[in-house]
């Protein structure tokens, strides 16, 4: 990537309601006319069903755009208008330049440098020139007519209520709440497809400014590559994405069909959230699920024929290429031994005073052949001296997103899902996960990745690279040979990407699965291998999450689970993500037990001294190793197991095996003096914050909506719980906030090539208006263990208690 460049009126009927008048902004032609430009959209129909779900209707896709975009503003209008704000490097004129970025749409230290980093994509024109563009790059026909319609909704919808009858108070009369364009909808998508790539160093990207004399002098130690692996096997945590996908063909079906469980870890706030929808053009498309907000298809979920859901992969989502710099000139840089001149885009960012006034902000930013230059990465500086550094994001340009998901929506088998995803080479950092009614069970890691092949890699590789490049996949090459820029595939759709033949893929008639590992144990009966390392590694550990969708999946399909029968259903499916069972419980807490049990009049050393622990092992004596909200133990060995990431070389009494990967490593060395340390050091934590060792935890671990106090189950990743929950810790009281974890659940059936049959939970409801009815309603059904029956034939939307039709004209 490189960042320099290369009204109508509407009327609305409401069936239940009445009659209604409202007017529609105009939305200013930004991209080429689609396909039904001139064509008469006719009504567009949402009936909502229970917990505010849409079924959106439509004689064609601008159609469904409409009522999509009108659907989403009424229930999320705040949230969506931060995100167009943001996109159009606009935070700082409203907000003021230290405000907090916007975290959904990358790292930024503050408004100031998110506004930075989106005027410096504007700059560079990439999101025009590519919505502008023809097919494969630039989007399909009927995405065009989505985005179009999209945005014609939502500004119908802020039309109607105007800013100041905005219900949710965040954003209640503010002046950024602004009619859209299509391009914003546009650069809504490019950021989200670059999020992990360029989004995750936006502050190293609009702070590399060219060094002094003395500095570029300076050649330093460099960067630390033992920090960097750490930060970047850290990142994908922090930013709040991870997610399960289980699928199971017919043999491993009860009824002989097929059966998928989808469990995105995604963020509880912000604009990563999912919002719920079925999509329908009669004869054309019928399609339910989720998508991330402003998305305007189903990016997970099912249609009559098959069923998918995506999984946060382990593939480079960005590459570094370390350039010689020209002495005496630091904004030239040498290739092949000839200079060339770094391009500059010069950037204007309007920031509100403390008086109320706007000043203006100037900066500068830099890039070279490869993309932009850079003073810092993932957990370390990258300085600029002697030396430069450049960031190439694969998915800078990508706008594919739209026309992948678009042709998932419209499969009718695994083999169509996966013919849609090599076409299309539109998802950035996902896996999908997939299963049909012909019993088949996909895993296919088609997604966009670095063309950097192993050779290359060994070529190029500069000296932090070989110590970076084999622990976490990411390259860092010599940017002044032209050899070792990343290669072209014939088969792929962009320059400098993988091709699909080059992915690994996998169908299977038992089962698939991934839990945001590497490819190689999708089915640990048959390890995938033989792929790039840039796509992910092979025989090295898996993360206890992984260990427990193995384990959970191999004891259902032999009935040795303690549930009756053998075989997925839909309801066993249920049961075994709702079980709650934590895998380091299994491999540590007899161990655990025992090292408790030994503590010499039952106390356990501890940086304040010794402190008892009776309650507590009498806890962990009787707990069954899962995370329900009535469980006991539970809290304080998930405090004790964050303590151990921090023991020299591990805490295992048994290491690793590439043999045995599932059981290993295993076992806990608590005769160790830090491992003792770090159960007191747990326990003392609970006694400052009150909470009795033997503590019930739902009574410590809940969410606070509208007063109300809402107990959570599940667990954090490194618990191995499939239903991960990532609390936010209070050292007063407790676990009392969700930071991310389980959003839209979905369960999909496909019962003896019959179906679908489904259930769904969106943990957090569809909206973000703490003033909405539908805030925290299925955060009530997650907490009590509930799902909401998916409605998906007419009829079923017919029967739907509560029904509420709402009808658009399309047309106007």
């Amino acid at each position: 990537m490189a960042f320099p460049r290369t009204p109508s009126a509407a009327r609305l009927r409401t069936v239940v309601v009445g009659l209604l008048a409202l007017v529609s902004a105009a939305v200013p032609a930004t991209v080429p006319a689609s396909a039904d430009q001139g064509s008469r959209t006719t009504d567009v129909v949402i009936r909502y069903t229970e917990y505010g779900i849409p079924h959106i209707q439509a004689s064609d896709y601008r159609g469904l755009g409409i009522g999509y975009g009108y659907a989403a503003a009424k229930d999320n209008i705040c949230t969506l208008a931060d995100v167009y704000l943001t996109v159009r490097g606009d935070r700082s004129r409203h907000l003021g330049a230290d405000s907090a970025a916007n975290p959904a749409l990358g790292a930024a230290f503050d408004s100031l440098n998110s506004d930075l980093y989106f005027r410096g994509v504007e700059a560079s024109g990439v999101v025009e020139r590519i919505a502008h563009s023809a097919p494969p790059t630039g989007p399909e026909p009927e995405v065009a007519q989505l985005v179009r319609g999209y945005a014609a909704g939502y500004n119908r919808y802020l039309r109607e209520t105007g800013a100041d009858g905005i219900g949710d108070p965040a954003c209640r009369g503010a002046a950024w709440v602004r009619p859209i364009t299509e391009l914003d909808v546009y650069r809504h998508m490019h950021a989200i497809a670059t999020v992990s790539g360029a989004g995750s160093a936006i502050d190293g990207i609009v702070g590399a400014q060219p060094p002094t004399a003395a500095a570029a002098r300076d050649t330093g130690a460099g960067p630390s590559a033992a920090r960097m692996v750490r930060a970047l096997r850290a990142d994908r945590q922090d930013q709040g994405l991870g997610s399960n996908a289980i699928a199971v063909g017919e043999r491993g079906s009860a009824s002989g069909g097929s059966v998928l469980l989808g469990n995105p870890h995604y963020p509880w706030q912000g604009a990563r959230r999912f919002w719920q929808s079925q999509l329908t053009i009669p004869g054309k498309l019928n399609v339910s699920g989720a998508s991330l907000l402003g998305l305007p298809v189903v990016a997970i979920g099912h249609n009559e024929n098959v069923a998918w859901s995506h999984t946060v992969a382990t593939a480079a989502t960005f590459g570094l290429h370390e350039v010689p710099v020209v002495p005496g000139d630091p904004t030239s840089y040498y290739v092949d031994g000839k200079p060339e001149r770094m391009r500059s885009a010069e950037i204007s960012v309007p920031v509100r005073r403390v008086d109320g006034t706007t000043g203006t902000v100037r900066r500068t930013l830099w890039s070279t052949r490869y993309g932009p230059v850079v003073n810092a990465g993932p957990g370390v500086p990258l300085p600029w001296g002697t030396t430069a550094y450049s960031l190439d994001d694969p998915n800078h340009g990508n706008l594919r997103l739209l026309n992948s998901w678009l042709g998932l929506d419209r499969a009718k088998d695994t083999d169509q899902v996966r013919g849609a995803l090599a076409r299309t080479q539109g998802l950035p950092w996902v896996n999908t996960v997939a299963t049909d009614r012909r019993g088949r069970a996909l895993y296919a890691d088609l997604q966009v990745v670095p063309n950097v092949t192993d050779a290359l890699a060994e070529k190029c590789s500069t000296p932090l690279g070989r110590q970076v490049f084999p622990a976490s996949g990411i390259p860092i090459l010599d940017g002044g040979r032209g050899e070792c820029a990343w290669g072209n595939d014939p088969e792929a759709v962009q320059p400098g990407i993988l091709g699909p033949s080059a992915l690994p893929t996998q169908t299977r008639d038992d089962y698939v699965l991934n839990a945001n590992d590497s490819p190689w144990l999708t089915n640990p009966r048959a390890p995938l291998t033989g792929y790039p390392r840039v796509v992910g590694n092979t025989a090295t550990p898996r993360s206890a999450r992984t260990q427990e969708a193995v384990t959970a999946t191999e004891r259902r399909l032999a009935g040795t689970d303690g549930m009756p029968g053998k075989g997925f259903s839909l309801r066993s499916m249920q049961q075994t993500l709702f079980a709650d069972h934590s895998r380091v419980a299994t491999l540590i807490g007899p161990d655990t037990v025992r090292m408790c049990e030994a503590f010499p009049g039952g106390r356990a050393p501890s940086a304040g001294g010794p402190v008892d622990v009776t309650a507590g092992c009498a806890a962990l004596a009787g707990w069954d190793g899962t995370y329900g909200t009535d469980s006991r133990g539970s809290l304080l060995f998930a405090r004790f197991v964050a303590r151990l990431a921090a023991v020299p070389g591990g805490p295992w009494r048994t290491p690793f095996d590439a043999a045995d990967p599932v059981g290993t490593p295993n076992g806990l060395s608590y005769e160790r003096a830090e491992v003792q340390k770090a159960f007191g050091d747990a326990a003392a934590e609970l006694n400052a914050a009150g909470i009795p060792l033997d503590g019930r935890l739902g009574d410590h671990q809940y969410v606070t909506r509208d007063g109300e106090r809402i107990p959570i189950h599940g667990a954090p990743h490194v618990l191995g719980v499939l239903d991960v929950i990532t609390p936010v810790w209070d050292p007063k009281l407790g676990n009392t906030e969700v930071v991310h974890g389980s959003s839209f659940i979905q369960v999909v059936e496909f019962p003896g090539g019959r179906g679908p049959r489904a259930v769904t939970l969106l943990t957090y409801g569809q909206s973000t208006d703490p003033t909405s009815p539908h805030h925290a309603d299925q955060t009530r059904l997650f907490s009590a263990g509930r799902w909401v029956t998916d409605r998906f034939t007419r009829a079923e939307i017919a029967a739907a208690p509560g029904l509420r039709t709402q009808v658009l004209d399309g047309d106007r």
